[in-house]
């Protein structure tokens, strides 16, 4: 009987077993010899598509930075751009969670990452923020983003109610928190963003607006 025919190794398909590894997984596990074993070829078959693990991660990671959308960023409300981006950024992480350690690196040589932040710097210097608060405030929502999307708040909670009970009486329903996962971080999540928004626009009214409106239109 013939044996069943492999697909053909791309790097597409290397990169989307990749990530399904580190999702499974974790970022410590992955190897290029485990990676080889999942798509049963031998692991210099990977080399003919990149030439090293961190290759193999930086794609990985491209990916997943390439799921975001930053098309806001073209028009001139820099906060919904802002926010819509927030958003998009965290579902992009928080759907593959065991790659934000490797993204927070910075983007190093990456193209899609590389595209995101020259969309967002742009489009806050097209509205008007000085070059370096620009990258203030990329940074500032990368690391708010990045860090929300590292963990849940809500599960780092036990669910054992006489923990609580016994020792941390202010914590009495904090078993519960797990059940509401969602409400809870994506909650927490917006309160966070709309305080960075607020913030960034009351500085943006007491600076760059009085600047921006005594330049000639045209």
């Amino acid at each position: 009987m013939p044996r069943p025919r492999q697909p053909r190794l791309t790097r597409q398909l290397i990169v989307e077993t990749a990530t399904a590894l580190i999702d499974a997984e974790g970022l410590p596990a992955f190897s290029t010899r485990r990676l080889a074993a999942e798509l049963s070829v031998r692991g210099p078959s990977l080399y003919n598509h990149f030439a090293t693990k961190d290759e193999i991660l930086d794609a990985v990671a491209d990916a997943v930075t390439g799921a975001v959308d930053t098309s806001g960023f073209a028009g001139r409300d820099w906060v919904a751009a802002l926010r819509d981006w927030a958003w998009s950024y965290r579902r992009a992480l928080t759907a593959h969670p065991n790659i934000v350690p490797y993204l927070a690196q910075g983007p190093g040589r990456r193209p899609a990452a590389l595209a995101m932040a020259d969309a967002v710097y742009g489009g806050l210097v097209r509205a008007g923020w000085p070059p370096a608060r620009a990258t203030h405030i990329g940074a500032a929502l990368r690391y708010f983003v990045a860090g929300s999307a590292l963990g849940s708040f809500a599960r780092g909670f036990v669910e054992d109610p006489e923990l609580y009970a016994a020792h941390y009486p202010h914590l009495r329903q904090a078993h519960r928190l797990a059940e509401h996962q969602q409400s809870v971080d994506e909650g927490a999540f917006a309160l966070g963003l709309d305080a960075l928004l607020h913030g960034l626009a009351a500085e943006y009214a007491r600076t760059v607006d009085p600047v921006e409106s005594t330049r000639p239109s045209g």
